[in-house]
């Protein structure tokens, strides 16, 4: 007879947990006070306008397990031929160049952060990421175990890459927290992976805090295993005249409900956020983005891209929202969705949200098949019908990888796609 092992999300073990971490008295208050908000909060409902297109019905938090003991090494491809300035891996453990830590900068996992660096971390950690927004950011906020610190001093630019990697086993839980801070005039460029086989749970956050004039370049990989849940709350906020050039890429996971906000909070803030979705079997991807507009002379610049097969379906819904005092914003979003498959379905939903009266803020939305022609075209030459839709699918992404200054990771993204791609019907 096969049993299960207990939760680890009951009042009990929630207290187990608490009690076993050597933390400082405002972080266990900040979980005791997320714990009780996942109590009072409900699961969401599919008549909430957020949920309406994603079922989790089937989901049930008491199949998994916070993880114990040291976890498997993940594949890193985007680090590949890429010499790192530090590390953070999926146990926790790091390390830093001498010659970046002699300017201050900071690069280990949250957990020892929140030690060491208290005061620093107490000032940002979830200040953008509401623990009350629902139950999976309360379940984080309350568990959050392992992520990484990335901290650069006001001045500094790291020139060469840092890298944060998380793994999953089956049945487990993953609870990381990634928390950036770029305070004024700093600079750095930082890769994140996210692993796993089998079927886990992956309820994350991230926070970018960008300070005035800071340049941040953020590449996010996941490739979660295909029976995974998904769920996501990533912030960033840039402060005036910083810059963000964020690029993920989704190809993994049963299920995915990821929200990712950039608040453009001081004048002349800039950022540019590239999505690359890659769906197959019933794989469930769904992205709900906001480019939140708080302050003057702001450019926000989001590009979607879904390729579908079989019978997976995505959903993004983007939001450009101005505030009243944002005049001379420049908002733009677009979403484009190739179908592989007369059974993949792509749901496509852009809004705007404009309090202010000078501004251009433009949104727009495609969705169709490969064009014959163009495989009629590559096979008359010699290529296999399957060459001829990679070659169609990798220039479908094109623009957004173009848009990747590291050739190595901009390389292995496009090879993490082609080998996706199956017998085109």
């Amino acid at each position: 007879m096969t049993t299960t092992a207990p939760s680890s999300f009951t009042d009990e073990s929630f207290d187990t947990f608490l009690d076993a971490r050597d933390e400082p008295v405002w972080l266990a208050e900040l979980r005791r006070e997320a714990w009780a908000k996942f109590q009072e909060l409900n699961w969401p409902a599919r008549n909430e306008e957020e949920w309406m297109r994603t079922d989790i019905r089937l989901f049930k938090l008491d199949r998994y397990q916070m993880p114990a003991g040291a976890r498997p090494a993940p594949r890193a491809p985007l680090k590949t031929g890429v010499e790192l300035a530090g590390w953070v891996d999926e146990n926790g453990d790091s390390r830093l160049l001498d010659e970046y830590a002699a300017k201050g900068v900071v690069c280990c996992s949250l957990e020892d952060a929140c030690r060491s660096h208290g005061d620093l971390v107490r000032e940002h950690l979830f200040r953008q990421l509401p623990i009350g927004y629902d139950r999976f950011a309360a379940l984080h906020a309350a568990f959050w175990a392992n992520g990484a610190f990335i901290y650069v001093p006001r001045g500094v630019t790291v020139e060469l890459p840092l890298h944060v990697v998380a793994s999953l086993a089956d049945g487990q839980a993953e609870t990381g927290h990634l928390l950036v801070v770029l305070e004024d005039g700093a600079a750095a460029t930082l890769l994140s992976e996210m692993h796993g086989d089998g079927g886990g749970l992956h309820c994350g956050g991230v926070e970018l805090s960008i300070g005035r004039g800071a340049n941040l370049r953020f590449v996010e990989l996941q490739e979660w295993g295909q029976e995974t849940w998904q769920f996501g709350h990533e912030y960033a906020s840039l402060q005036a005249d910083a810059s963000l050039q964020w690029t993920l890429a989704a190809m993994g996971t049963r299920l995915a409900k990821v929200n990712q906000t950039v608040s453009l909070a001081g004048p002349g803030a800039t950022s540019q956020v590239n999505g690359v979705l890659f769906t197959e079997g019933r794989q469930h991807v769904a992205y709900h983005t906001l480019q939140h507009h708080e302050a003057p002379h702001c450019r926000s610049d989001f590009l979607y891209k879904s390729a579908l097969q079989d019978k997976s379906r995505t959903v993004w819904r983007g939001m450009i929202k101005v505030d009243p005092v944002a005049q001379k914003t420049d908002g733009y979003q677009r979403n484009d969705n190739l179908l592989l498959s007369p059974d993949a379905r792509a749901d496509s939903i852009p809004g705007l949200e404009i309090e202010a009266d000078d501004v251009r803020c433009t949104h727009g939305s495609t969705s169709g098949r490969v064009d014959e022609e163009l495989l009629f075209y590559a096979q008359c030459r010699g290529f296999t019908r399957n060459e001829a839709v990679r070659m169609v699918v990798s220039g479908f992404f094109q623009q957004i990888f173009d848009r990747i200054t590291i050739e190595s990771v901009r390389d292995a993204l496009g090879e993490a796609i082609a080998r996706r791609v199956r017998n085109y019907e």
